[in-house]
């Protein structure tokens, strides 16, 4: 951002740009880390503006945040196996959690008086917990209103039904200025298949995927240790994929390289300790960790990638041009088969499937033998195919510095 747009931004406004983030995280990590690089990638491109994340992460206080970049945690839930939700802590029924989510939700953005505010992929959040807010800050009309969609959201048939029943269209239709889509249309549009209103559909930006790096003191690791990296995301559905990558090492003794594993936070209890012994009998084949918030050394620094499907995870593959084996989740959503299925067909990656593969120790073990013979992802992309693949952090960037240059109420070019 030139120095002249910026000094733009503070006459309009006789301060700094506020930028506030909703990620309503009922489950795992990722909409807490996407909201983490946006903030990061918009106070780096706007030395004097601030972020504000609003989030349900039970983890975000293991997270360091940018310079300029805070974050407020909304109380806790859970969903429980019959897909209900309940106070992770509190005692409060759903309807007094969603309450007193709302309330706080609303008295930020009172006092905080953001610029833009970007919500992460539910148009009226948790159970329409934000719908108050949007109300708010469209009367007040200094907010510019911006939904986030990752790439791939579910089964186009099953997120129809969902978004019908939450009104989600309307949603959008009513209060979002723009929708911008971090990945790319050449891949997946993820909400092809929606009845959305052509006003809609012409406010969405495809920015690309959002670029993942090393960061400031980063180190590369010796190639005397070479190691696969063994991660299942948050870690809160992937004991299964953990459990067939030590199945592997276990049968085959000659596997190699050796197995780094980060667990993630989600990954508790009794079947971590169960892990636990298990890589000891390995005596050192396979090293195990529970949660690294700075996860991206370990992939810049690995001989490829055994993984979910999960959005963030994609965007460090591609990021670190990692080979990369990915073992997708199919409940309770699609997203992850649908991701992974499109990025082998594209040669990005492998994937690893129940009814083509079979999830079996000897089908790990020759993903991870095979490995070294996968293409890159960059070799992909030789013949220009997916331009701009990971241009999102700079793209977002631009919207951002657009939107504050036009006030409420007008088009940003």
């Amino acid at each position: 951002m030139t120095g002249g747009t910026y000094q733009s931004h503070l006459r309009q406004r006789d301060r700094a740009p506020r930028v506030m983030l909703y990620s309503h995280d009922t489950f795992g990590l990722g909409h807490l880390r996407r909201s983490r690089a946006l903030a990061g990638a918009i106070t780096r491109a706007m030395p004097e503006a601030s972020a504000l994340i609003l989030t349900g992460s039970p983890v975000a206080g293991r997270f360091a945040f940018p310079r300029r970049v805070d974050h407020i945690r909304l109380p806790g839930v859970t969903k429980r196996s019959d897909g209900s939700y309940v106070a992770q802590t509190l005692g409060l029924d759903i309807e007094e959690i969603t309450d007193l989510r709302a309330a706080l939700i609303e008295t930020s953005a009172r006092q905080y008086e953001p610029d833009i505010l970007i919500v992460d992929k539910e148009p009226s959040g948790f159970r329409g917990e934000l719908l108050q807010t949007l109300k708010l800050l469209r009367a007040g009309g200094r907010t510019k209103l911006v939904l986030g969609l990752r790439d791939v959201l579910d089964d186009p048939e099953l997120l129809a039904a969902e978004w019908s029943r939450k009104g989600a269209a309307e949603v959008m239709q009513e209060f979002y200025d723009e929708i911008w889509v971090y990945g790319l249309r050449e891949i997946y549009d993820p909400v092809a298949g929606l009845n959305l209103p052509a006003s809609v559909r012409a406010r969405m930006h495809w920015t690309g995927y959002l670029r993942r790096d090393l960061g400031p003191g980063a180190a590369h690791a010796s190639d005397d240790d070479p190691y696969v990296l063994i991660t299942p995301g948050g870690g809160g559905d992937g004991e299964f994929m953990v459990d067939l990558v030590l199945s592997a090492y276990e049968q085959d003794p000659d596997l190699g390289p050796r197995a780094v594993i980060v667990y993630g936070p989600f990954l508790s209890g009794d079947t971590r300790a169960e892990f636990e012994a298990r890589v000891a009998r390995l005596e050192g084949r396979v090293s195990a960790v529970g949660f690294e918030s700075q996860i991206e050394p370990l992939f810049a620094n690995a001989r490829g990638v055994v993984c979910m499907g999960g959005y963030n995870t994609f965007c460090e593959v591609l990021s670190f041009d990692q080979r990369a084996v990915i073992v997708p989740r199919t409940v309770p959503r699609l997203e992850q088969w649908i991701r992974a299925s499109r990025a082998e067909e594209l040669g990005l990656v492998r994937m690893l499937e129940e009814g083509r593969d079979g999830l079996t120790p000897a089908a790990m073990i020759r993903a991870i033998r095979d490995l070294p013979g996968q293409p890159l992802p960059s070799q992909a992309m030789r013949d220009g195919r997916l331009s701009g693949l990971l241009d999102g952090l700079d793209d977002v960037t631009r919207r951002v510095s657009a939107l504050l240059d036009h006030p409420a109420g007008q088009a940003a070019e």
